[in-house]
């Protein structure tokens, strides 16, 4: 029996990924990978998408291309196993999306979530809003229906993406019968990686806003940010009873802690929840809890460190490893090109019967 998935995910390369790229995508994607049950899997770098609203600073895009591989290698992607490729090498992406406009409106787009909270992350407002950044839903869609992608692991702040995605592909098929595949979402399994919140306690963890904890930190780097982080400015004394709703120690506890985690590092607990319930009722101090937040984090990190290390020794490898997984891609995208200007009509030079037609129409004129 055939597999039946075709995955497909990527990110912006506007700088290094963090834990929060990696509790919200990159880690299932690793799982995914390697349980291998899916027909082919694609992840890029959206260099053309990050340029919709930094297209003032290219440089900052064309240099963080390449931090964005490493990262991919780092974290356990395999180029054996999944294509890994840059957008901007898929020029029939841009054919596609041309379509694609066709089939959305401006009022849908406004209404848009992820627009608009993206919109009021950078400021922008009315006429200053850039035309490829307002409509960046409809270039993803091409992104993923380029590929026949049946499914799409990314973080809830992409849901309506997604969607739009979805509504898109049965607009086409309704007008040109039955072309494009319509993907799912595949959200992370665990609710604490749905937002992973900032090391400030902001809502989301976000490389503008210098909250970030990166793959990349070192271990020095990773301990003045973890002791630093933001938990509950109620818990003034260590007798006094803690709050978890907001607290930023506990909700990246909830994400990356495992049960074994305590009986290496801390067995006066058995469990996450021992250690919530005495946190709650007071009597422990916050940095015991970031002390063993610290431990899990190293741990998780260190490999991933050690490894990116390891392929920075060899930067021309890892464009030679882009640039296969782009023919790679761009291949599987001139097929479905090809397919959706059949349906459309438009590949005139194919269209044997149209041009036989004309001429017997033109002949009894």
């Amino acid at each position: 029996m055939s597999k039946p998935r075709i995955i497909l995910t990527g990110d912006r390369p506007t700088g290094r990924l963090h834990i929060g790229h990696y509790v919200g995508s990159l880690r299932r994607r690793v799982q995914l990978q390697d349980e291998g049950d899916y027909q082919q899997m694609y992840v890029f770098i959206a260099d053309a998408q990050a340029l919709t609203d930094n297209m003032d600073n290219p440089e900052k895009v064309r240099q963080n291309v390449v931090e964005v591989a490493l990262d991919y290698l780092s974290v356990g992607l395999d180029p054996e196993k999944c294509c890994i490729y840059i957008q901007s090498q898929i020029p029939e992406l841009c054919e596609l999306t041309f379509y694609f406009m066709d089939l959305v409106t401006v009022s849908r787009l406004q209404r848009n979530p992820t627009v608009k909270t993206e919109i009021q992350m950078r400021g922008f407002s009315g006429e200053s809003i850039p035309v490829g950044f307002f409509t960046y839903p409809i270039s993803q869609a091409a992104d993923i229906t380029a590929f026949d992608a049946t499914t799409i692991p990314v973080g809830e702040d992409q849901k309506p993406m997604i969607e739009q995605t979805c509504e898109i592909v049965r607009r086409f098929n309704y007008i040109y019968g039955d072309t494009l595949v319509e993907p799912t979402i595949l959200l992370p399994d665990n609710a604490a990686c749905l937002r992973l919140p900032g090391t400030d306690g902001k809502a989301k963890m976000s490389k503008s806003l210098g909250n970030c904890i990166y793959l990349s930190d070192p271990a020095d780097v990773l301990k003045k940010k973890v002791m630093s982080m933001y938990t509950d400015p109620l818990h003034v004394h260590v007798e006094d009873p803690g709050h978890l709703e907001g607290n930023t120690v506990f909700t990246y506890l909830d994400a990356f802690s495992r049960p074994e985690h305590f009986g290496m590092y801390w067995p006066e607990y058995q469990n996450l929840d021992e250690l919530k319930e005495h946190y709650t009722r007071g009597g422990l101090g916050d940095m015991k809890v970031k002390k063993f937040l610290l431990k899990i984090l190293e741990e998780t990190l260190a490999p991933i460190r050690e490894r990116r290390a390891e392929y920075q020794k060899d930067i021309p490898a890892v464009y030679e490893m882009l640039r296969k997984g782009s023919e790679q891609a761009r291949e599987k995208a001139a097929q479905t090109l090809d397919r959706v200007r059949k349906a459309m009509k438009i590949d005139y030079f194919n269209d044997a019967e149209l041009i036989r037609q004309q001429q017997e129409a033109f002949r009894n004129m």
